[in-house]
């Protein structure tokens, strides 16, 4: 038996003008005309003619990513049989606004409403300290939590596949740079705050006091949290975790064991692709994997899931 997850990436994918193929299909700049109003940003702008700070800018870079998931998934999902499509859904970060959507317990609209406060309310939450993040590659894991642990800092996003993300405030990510863990590599990252941390918690309340006006239904597709990697059935919990997730870890290695475990055989990642896929390719080996990087990858993806969908109807008939 085949099975699809579609997974969303998190903040760091976008790139400046990442978005500019997409436009050009039709449609697109409708949809994304709506959104932009529903998250009081011009995405349009943003994702074709601003720089690599102004993408940067975390207000920016998360609704801009969750209008690019939605739009290339739509485009994926919009041509294909009304019982094909995905098994699984997930998304590492905010890409779990995303993968909401896709499971069908938020409305786009809603969810750009909600992630647009989510990001501004972090963006304010990282102002009041100067910290950041660094990935340490390599390593023992068990030395490396522990080397962390000495530093102050947090393990804020455990992604498998010899990769875990460091936030903490500007000093501790200097003594890491300095004092690294045994055979791991230290690379610091564009990023505005030390975000899934506990200086994050200022933004919690934020989208607190947001979440009673969503309007929320059960996932129609099994939805993994990144918060430990399990599969959550009742919608309002979905959104309870959207908001806890933001001061806390991502544990996108646990979602790769449960992607394991519902025997997912492929993956597809909605733009912009590359940075999931890239680490199923180390900790999933045999996972057939398509990254929606260009609407030029759609052929690809649609061609995945219609072999995983004549995989699982030759299945039925067999039984």
């Amino acid at each position: 038996m085949k099975v699809l997850v579609l997974v969303a990436p998190g903040q760091g994918a976008q790139t400046p003008g990442f978005l500019t193929p997409w436009l050009e299909l039709p449609g697109a700049a409708d949809r994304i005309e709506d959104w932009s109003a529903a998250a009081g940003l011009d995405l349009a702008h943003f994702g074709t003619k601003a720089d690599a700070d102004a993408v940067r800018d975390t207000k920016v870079a998360q609704p801009l990513l969750v209008a690019a998931g939605l739009l290339s998934a739509g485009e994926l999902l919009s041509s294909v049989a009304p019982d094909a499509g995905p098994d699984v859904v997930a998304g590492h970060s905010v890409g779990e606004i995303t993968a909401a959507v896709l499971a069908g317990v938020l409305q786009a609209r809603d969810a750009m409403t909600f992630v647009a406060a989510r990001g501004r309310a972090m963006a304010e939450a990282a102002a009041v300290t100067e910290t950041g993040m660094s990935a340490v590659l390599g390593g023992d894991p068990d030395e490396v939590a522990a080397h962390l642990e000495r530093l102050g800092l947090t393990p804020a996003n455990v992604n498998g596949a010899g990769q875990v993300v460091a936030a903490g405030t500007a000093e501790q990510l200097a003594a890491l740079a300095a004092d690294k863990p045994d055979k791991a590599r230290v690379v610091a990252l564009k990023v505005a705050g030390a975000f899934h941390t506990a200086h994050m918690a200022p933004a919690v309340a934020t989208l607190e006091a947001l979440a009673p006006s969503l309007a929320v239904s059960d996932p129609k597709l099994p939805y993994v949290s990144n918060s430990d990697g399990q599969v959550v059935s009742a919608g309002t919990e979905v959104v309870r975790r959207l908001v806890a997730q933001v001061s806390n870890p991502v544990r996108w290695d646990l979602c790769m064991e449960t992607f394991k475990a519902r025997g997912v055989t492929a993956m597809i990642e909605v733009s912009p692709g590359g940075t999931l896929v890239g680490l199923a390719k180390r900790a999933l080996p045999g996972v057939r994997t398509v990254a929606l990087k260009t609407p030029d990858d759609l052929d690809a993806a649609r061609a995945l899931v219609a072999e995983v969908g004549e995989a699982g109807t030759a299945q039925a008939e067999a039984e």
